[in-house]
């Protein structure tokens, strides 16, 4: 199977878009252990990994939460923030010490629709990142959940 790499932002946006991203991170630390956000609840920031690694999870009924991706360098932790109603579909946990640049969603979100070309670099961006995480979370709920896996023809 022929996986791509996850867009980076700074492989996605325009070098004016990126820079117009980055006057409004800052830098965060965030301990090993830390649950950054919950499935449902409101989604008012996210992320660009520096140093460390998060696992995403998903809440299974009467099932430990599965695991349905490790984030690691340059990539995006949250998407929900982008799109109404600005809730988690997801969970995550920080699984080493992690240095990070943290976006206030409400000021991206207000950027992008002033200026609809950067509006546009972001949401092709957070699309292409949405789509690979989706493909790799039915992968891993049929890797658990699925008679054969997921290379099974059903």
């Amino acid at each position: 199977m022929n996986v791509s790499p996850t867009p980076t932002m700074l492989r996605s946006l325009s070098a004016e878009h990126f820079q117009q991203l980055m006057r409004v991170a800052r830098e965060v630390s965030i301990p090993q252990g830390t649950r950054l956000f919950e499935e449902g609840a409101r989604a008012d920031r996210f992320w660009i990994i520096r140093t460390g690694s998060i696992e995403l999870d998903m809440r299974v009924p009467g099932r430990r939460a599965a695991v349905i991706e490790c984030l690691g360098h340059n990539e995006l932790v949250g998407w929900s923030w982008l799109f109404a109603p600005h809730v988690w579909h997801l969970g995550a946990e920080a699984t080493t010490p992690i240095r990070a640049y943290e976006f206030d969603a409400e000021a991206v979100r207000s950027m992008c629709r002033d200026n609809p070309a950067l509006g546009n670099d972001v949401s092709q961006w957070v699309g292409q990142i949405l789509a690979h995480r989706l493909r790799s979370a039915r992968t891993r709920l049929l890797d658990l959940y699925a008679p054969y896996g997921a290379g099974s023809a059903i």
